[in-house]
């Protein structure tokens, strides 16, 4: 293994140009294409004489629109206090790609990394033909996975599905120990279906014959198919209450009780299935054990419900970050943002600004999501008084980031679109508000779009250092890459 640093940075990226080179389009996500992809993951994992292996391994297999990820965190948290190995495979990253694998809580090390991947892209790269291709980018990130779960012989690994769940690469599993489905919603239509049915559909696909699985209280439309997937393969399907808001968590946002309740459902399920049960039991007025407490405390996911000040200006500027980026998750950022900024208020006598900075992909439908996290806060008593509007600084073609990225970018149109849906909002609000309209130009709404990130950050500081009596707490929300661009940006 290499142990010189410089080798280990270059050959680290090295790595990352040979993943970038697995990324396909969106577009080609056709459900052919997908049943293809999928048939060809048993033959992947001969290759990579896996098949065995992986199917040894202990197993909690999580879906889901919403939510699935901060389960899954959740549960590893749990286990790992039960001192258990833990392997987590989560999705997507925000910074490095190293976060999507974590081992008893800590991501994989860089020379782990580079040689676990290796060993499997060059195994699998001399088997290609024009029949069998490379698998794709997030094929070979679940296949990374299990070599690395596999090879550090982990006693449970706590899967999340990276889409959708009946063709998904981690579906590739025949007989995980527990299933679990978070919050279902609209999200990757084009690939799932329109409906809320069609999804669950998809979604439900994880489950296996006579495996316990686990949901949360769905719309009807949904835990009816559900329902009629989990008695056609005689699984025991569960509906699990959201926690008691007594119970601490690690992570932020009243949502999350819903996601920990889940989590508490899947290891209580998991240790009474591998043998180890707590002596106090899950069903005594005691309330959890306390491994489970401490696990549920100790949870942290990077980019959900994160605030952050800025490493320049620490005292004039804070970033409430959050990757929500669907309807239902846009409207659970927003109560946690006004709580937050309602604590904020009773803690300190010093006057704040809300600005939105915000961004969100294509494939997303902006006048479902706008208008809900603006509604919502309004509704708490939060107004934002400037918006902004930018683009990625992070390209989805590569994994890997430049030290010295380029802030110009070729066009805006997007943002100018989202700036617009926006001032109509605000615009909209002012006339039903006899109140808004009294108060005069000076005190409307002002929405801005800058072409680059780094300068909408030197637009911020800018002003902060010129409102001296003033704090600016900046709700970064639209988008998993832009919260992770900005942790980037403010940590360099």
């Amino acid at each position: 293994m290499a142990t010189d640093e410089g080798e280990l940075s270059a050959r680290y990226q090295n790595t990352l140009d040979a993943l970038s080179s697995l990324i396909t389009k969106r577009s080609s996500f056709v459900s052919n294409n997908q049943s293809q992809r999928f048939r060809l993951l048993l033959h992947y994992l001969k290759v990579l004489e896996l098949e065995d292996a992986v199917s040894q391994l202990k197993i909690i297999h999580v879906a889901g629109t919403k939510g699935k990820g901060s389960t899954c965190v959740f549960a590893e948290s749990i286990l790992r206090c039960y001192g258990l190995r833990t392997g987590l495979f989560t999705s997507p990253h925000l910074i490095d790609v190293r976060e999507r694998f974590r081992l008893n809580g800590i991501e994989i090390s860089q020379e782990k990394f580079v040689d676990y991947f290796w060993c499997c892209f060059h195994k699998l790269k001399e088997k290609t033909s024009n029949e069998i291709p490379m698998p794709t980018y997030f094929c070979f990130l679940a296949l990374l996975a299990f070599k690395i779960f596999v090879t550090e012989q982990v006693d449970v690994v706590i899967l999340e599905v990276g889409l959708g769940g009946r063709f998904d690469a981690t579906n590739v599993i025949q007989k995980p120990v527990v299933c679990g489905i978070s919050s279902l919603g609209y999200d990757h239509m084009e690939i799932l279906g329109y409906t809320l049915a069609e999804i669950a559909a998809e979604k439900a696909g994880i489950f296996k014959s006579g495996v316990p699985a686990f949901t949360v209280p769905q719309p009807d439309e949904a835990m009816r198919v559900l329902n009629e997937k989990a008695s056609k393969l005689e699984a025991n399907l569960q509906v699990v209450e959201p926690l008691d808001s007594s119970q601490r968590l690690g992570l932020q946002g009243e949502h999350q009780y819903l996601n920990a309740g889940l989590a508490v459902a899947l290891c209580s399920t998991f240790l009474k299935e591998i043998g180890i049960e707590e002596k106090n039991g899950l069903n005594q007025t005691s309330g959890l054990p306390e491994k489970f407490v401490s696990g549920l405390s100790n949870a942290y996911l990077i980019g959900r419900a994160m605030v952050v000040p800025d490493s320049e200006l620490p005292e004039k500027i804070v970033y409430y970050l959050d990757g929500a980026h669907s309807p239902e998750s846009m409207e659970a950022c927003a109560i946690w943002f006004s709580k937050q900024i309602k604590q904020n208020q009773e803690r300190s006598q010093k006057r704040s600004e809300q600005i939105l900075l915000f961004n969100c992909m294509s494939v997303r439908d902006p006048s479902l999501l706008l208008p809900r996290l603006r509604s919502k806060c309004i509704d708490h008593g939060v107004d934002f008084k400037k918006a902004v509007f930018v683009p990625n600084v992070s390209v989805y073609n590569k994994v890997g980031y430049s030290s010295n990225d380029d802030t110009r970018v070729d066009s805006v149109t997007w943002q100018f679109g989202l700036q617009r849906l926006w001032d109509s909002l605000a615009r909209g609000e002012a006339k039903s508000n006899l109140e808004s309209v009294s108060k005069g130009k000076e005190d409307e709404v002002k929405s801005f779009v800058f072409s680059s990130l780094p300068l909408a950050v030197d637009w911020l500081r800018d002003n902060a250092r010129h409102s001296k009596q003033v704090r600016f707490q900046v709700l970064v929300t639209g988008s998993l890459h832009l919260v992770g661009d900005l942790l980037r940006l403010i940590r360099k």
